[in-house]
């Protein structure tokens, strides 16, 4: 019964061990797919040039309001084209945190439709200046 509820993937980045492929949970799963929209700029994968939201591109960017709006509007759509079917796309939240030491960081919070249970997810972007 567990494994129709949390079956295993194949993690990314692809990698053979000596028992097959490494493999992860459901859970996982979603967090590699959110961290490759997140560093895979568009036009990056020939096949797929809409996929990812370059996020490298805005390193040298003010760190704005402005700019953070466009931001979570540009993982949004990434984000809920790469998540269809996995993730209830009403529940999509994208937000930043500062933390201590000026560090900056993305949460991409949302509820898994299999389970019908909310996650939440803290990926570090870097340290803010000034």
């Amino acid at each position: 019964m567990n494994r129709l509820v949390d079956p295993e993937y194949m993690s990314f980045p692809f990698e053979l061990k000596n028992t097959g492929v490494r493999t992860c949970t459901r859970k996982n799963h979603i967090i590699e797919q959110i961290e490759q929209i997140l560093f895979t700029d568009p036009r990056e994968r020939v096949f797929r040039p809409h996929f990812g939201a370059g996020l490298r591109t805005l390193v040298f960017e003010p760190n704005v309001e402005a700019l953070r709006a466009i931001v979570r509007e540009r993982l949004n759509t990434a984000l809920s084209q790469a998540l269809q079917g996995e993730v209830d796309l009403a529940t999509l939240r994208i937000d930043f945190r500062e933390g201590a030491e000026n560090e900056l960081a993305l949460v991409v919070a949302y509820k898994l439709l299999a389970v019908d249970r909310f996650e939440s997810h803290q990926i570090p972007m870097g340290v803010i200046n000034g």
